[in-house]
């Protein structure tokens, strides 16, 4: 084998160089596209009407694939949610074969992911794996251990959408209660590039409140993120049916086209009866479909979003998710440009005003670099036509603890006990 020494005194295979870079170069190009075609209506949302999510395979009627085409179109069930990899490991029972068994029965076929952001790349092309075998989309399941991890986020999703393209339907299942978990980056994932739905688990019984009380919050917070809102119901600790038909008819209330369920291994009869029969409208029902204000003292991820968007406005201040004087400053200055109250609180008035510019564009360093504003913001008047680019380190409210995990009780991660 030919080897050289360069001028740092290691030596170098130039075959091993050469056979790697034609490795990512096949790696990037196969996983770019995927190569299963998925039939036309496959090619619709598929987060659009009623999905069902799957754990383990073989613990969903033995794994017999007929019989589980059988009981979704009994049920109403037109995309199954199946888990493709968990962490660096790829999980076998989603492959290319499956995905064409389920397109030809005329269901669309979902790829979800558990992550964990210590190796984001390796993540990255696991899901792209997942893209190339059909997956009509593919959700992002990052909970507890993504919290605080900003670089992480944005490796993955750089390097994911590198790899599937911009356009491909990626959505995040994450916390429902964003104020919950200031330190998780919720604005990586829904931000510039990244999911363009959000589809949060609003497991209310397992968070111990009425569904109605689970839609309002979840809603109150997300809608922040601007991104179209997919509800992910419960079956699992076997809630009443009365309540999964409440939760159709809220979701329906609320606006949403789609809602899915976790999970199917976890699913009596009764839990099927209940997801699949007529449910309702809800006649003069008034959705609680306000944005939740943050002020001063506030800190967390919805405070990286907002400056974010006062950066992007033309407001050139640090972010680093804490509510503090120049950012009250600078709601108020913005505020007062856009005709609203200047009370310094950034309520649904001012979020409507901010969302109509661009989210700025974050390069997240390490800890201990500058805060850097490239010109492309501007002051107040009509929203930019291209996102402001800025350098931050990673924000100090991504050291917060989270109040609590509020779905716990639902797993996800690795295999059931």
């Amino acid at each position: 084998m030919l080897e050289v020494r360069g001028a740092c005194g290691c030596r170098r295979s130039i075959r091993r160089r050469a056979q790697r870079l034609l490795l990512v170069i096949v790696l990037v190009v196969t996983c770019g596209a995927a190569t299963t075609a998925a039939p036309a209506f496959a090619r619709a949302n598929p987060l659009a009407g009623r999905a069902m999510w799957i754990w383990v395979l073989s613990d969903v009627d033995g794994g017999n694939v007929s019989q589980i085409i059988a009981t979704a179109h009994q049920y109403g069930i037109g995309t199954l949610m199946i888990k493709s990899s968990d962490g660096t490991s790829a999980w076998p029972q989603f492959n290319a074969g499956l995905v064409s068994e389920l397109h030809a029965a005329g269901l669309r076929v979902c790829a979800w992911q558990y992550v964990y952001g210590n190796h984001p790349v390796t993540e990255a092309y696991l899901g792209a794996g997942a893209v190339k075998d059909g997956a009509d989309c593919l959700l992002i399941d990052a909970e507890s251990e993504y919290q605080g991890k900003y670089i992480s986020a944005q490796t993955y999703i750089h390097r994911l959408r590198g790899l599937i393209g911009y356009s491909y339907p990626l959505a995040l299942a994450g916390f429902p209660y964003i104020d919950y978990h200031p330190a998780f980056p919720y604005s990586v994932f829904l931000g510039p590039g990244g999911a363009q739905y959000n589809v949060p688990q609003m497991y209310w019984r397992d968070i111990g409140v009425t569904t109605d009380a689970v839609f309002a919050h979840t809603y109150s917070y997300n809608m922040v993120y601007n991104r179209p809102i997919y509800p992910l119901g419960q079956v699992f600790e076997n809630p009443p049916g009365h309540q999964i038909v409440r939760f159709r008819e809220l979701a329906r209330a609320y606006g949403a086209t789609g809602v899915s369920w976790w999970d199917w291994q976890d699913a009596t009869s009764s839990n099927w009866s209940a997801l699949s029969r007529p449910a309702g409208t809800l006649p003069g029902y008034i959705p609680d479909k306000v944005m939740a204000d943050v002020g001063d003292g506030a800190q967390g991820d919805m405070v990286v979003w907002a400056q974010e968007h006062l950066v992007s406005a033309g407001y050139p201040i640090a972010i680093s998710g804490d509510f503090g004087y120049h950012t009250l400053l600078e709601v108020e200055a913005f505020q007062t440009a856009h005709d609203l109250t200047a009370d310094g609180i950034i309520g649904p008035d001012t979020w409507a005003a901010l969302l109509q510019y661009r989210t700025a564009r974050v390069d997240w360093v390490a800890s201990g670099g500058q805060h850097a504003v490239v010109a492309d913001a501007r002051h107040a008047g009509q929203p930019t036509t291209a996102a402001a680019t800025v350098v931050a380190p990673v924000p100090a409210s991504a050291a917060r603890r989270a109040r609590r995990d509020e779905i716990a009780g639902a797993g996800g991660a690795g295999r059931p006990r």
